[in-house]
């Protein structure tokens, strides 16, 4: 028999990490202008209110004078929160109108929510602050993506670290994601043109700090002030401390590198390795797991990618022709929580979609999920029954189908078929066809083929 692996440990918080009360005190510190000016939009503005003039989210000039105005900030200030509300997750700019988001309105309530708002303005810190112009855009995305290594080093630092010896380890990095690319630096010979091979493979058993040759010293002189950009970019969103030539990370920063530590210690411990495939292959691995095995099984997916694209994935699935995916899916946004919001809301209008995402909003809002569907009508009740049996019948067990029946709302079995056929559901021959040959019943197995007869020539 084969042994799973062992499961790695995820790391431990940093000690003397504050409690997260007093994170969360210290995020809302950081994010107050973003939220006031946050509040302010949704209060003065209303929904629905043009806020943006260019379509590109930027504040349009009279909204952003008018805020000025109001809060008694100047422009520039007014500018700024407003970018820093959207990072974070508190505003969200649908064309040229703005509405509030979720984590705005838990902001009063829910410390999770205001940390998660943080930690959505520490990933866009590279936007939070914008590179200078002159900076080359291979250059700085080589340095973006090298950055989270010189985060990590500072935070098993838990201190002070020189500058210079960030330098250094950025480089170490930046060669080692060149190197990923086979981006080898060499040199023609004067008139030739031919090429030095040698240098092209590095010598065996040696590592990044043995190689031949040091950076050259225009690579030096590129990788000093995009440095000097990052940590003054990762310094105005609160993450650290830059001064005397050091760094060190603030306690939020600190806090922010371990959960990214964690979630991918959490990634690496899948159960059913689904991690790296799309969400249509991930729920189908899940559709045989026990309810407990197949959330950590969407934890450990969820923790793996953005959670915007996850939902989206999550949402395309659930809008496929499998019944059974369907209903996956808005497990797994149930795993996803209050993130997963505008999204579901978004598709309530859908009617395939309909019932499933208003029972996900029930529950989301605090109604007990045995209670959940009384928010359905009953012909919104009928179609989910209607697909549910769809997903039973394509992927279950006779019985399954046969018990299924039992749990509609509909009182007696005429009254069920004539609401079926009703409800119009393109699955409703299959789903009748497949019942009546499971049902034990010869009266109701016929009296169900009828139906499904009926529904089949249009009668």
């Amino acid at each position: 028999m084969n042994q799973r692996p062992a499961r790695r440990p995820a790391p431990r918080p940093p000690e003397g990490t504050p409690a997260p009360a007093e994170l969360a005190r210290m995020a809302r510190s950081g994010l107050a202008g973003a939220a006031r000016v946050a509040h302010w939009a949704d209060t003065a503005l209303g929904p629905g209110s043009d806020v943006t003039g260019d379509g590109k989210a930027t504040l349009s000039e009279a909204s952003a004078e008018r805020a000025s105005d109001d809060l008694g900030l100047t422009v520039a200030q007014v500018r700024a929160d407003w970018d820093t509300a959207r990072l974070a997750g508190l505003v969200e700019v649908h064309g040229d109108s703005a509405r509030p988001g979720w984590r705005l309105r838990a902001w009063d309530r829910d410390d999770s929510a205001v940390l998660r708002g943080w930690v959505a303005l520490f990933d866009a810190w590279s936007l939070a602050h914008p590179e200078p112009a002159e900076f080359e855009a291979a250059a700085v995305a080589e340095v973006v993506s090298a950055m989270p290594q010189v985060l990590s080093f500072l935070q098993l630092s838990a201190g002070p670290v020189p500058v210079e010896q960030l330098l250094d380890l950025l480089r170490q990095r930046v060669t080692e994601l060149r190197t990923e690319r086979c981006e080898v630096s060499y040199e023609t010979e004067a008139g030739t043109g031919a090429v030095d091979a040698s240098a092209a493979v590095p010598a065996a058993g040696t590592g990044l700090a043995d190689r031949a040759d040091d950076p050259a010293p225009a690579e030096e002189a590129e990788l000093a002030p995009l440095l000097d950009w990052s940590l003054h970019a990762l310094a105005s969103v609160g993450a650290l401390t830059c001064g005397a030539g050091q760094a060190t990370l603030t306690p939020l920063g600190s806090w922010a590198v371990w959960v990214k530590l964690e979630q991918i210690c959490v990634a690496a411990q899948s159960p059913a390795g689904n991690i790296e495939v799309a969400a249509e292959e991930m729920l189908r691995g899940c559709a045989q797991l026990r309810p407990n095995a197949a959330r950590a099984e969407y934890r450990a997916w969820l923790a793996a990618r953005p959670v915007g694209s996850a939902v989206a994935e999550l949402v395309a699935a659930a809008r496929g022709e499998d019944a059974l995916l369907r209903g996956l899916a808005f497990e797994a946004l149930r795993v996803v929580g209050a993130p997963a919001e505008p999204d579901v809301r978004a598709v309530v209008d859908e009617p395939t979609l309909r019932p499933y995402a208003l029972l996900w909003l029930a529950e989301h809002d605090g109604v007990d999920p045995e209670d959940a569907h009384e928010v359905l009508t009953r012909e919104e009740a009928t179609w989910l029954w209607v697909d549910t049996a769809a997903a039973v019948a394509d992927h279950g067990e006779a019985p399954m189908l046969v018990r299924h029946l039992e749990s509609a709302l509909q009182p007696t079995v005429p009254v069920l078929l004539d609401e079926v056929r009703a409800v119009g559901h393109p699955r409703t021959v299959q789903v009748l066809v497949a019942l009546a040959a499971a049902h034990p019943d010869p009266a109701l197995a016929k009296a169900v083929r009828r139906a499904a007869f009926q529904v089949h020539t249009g009668g």
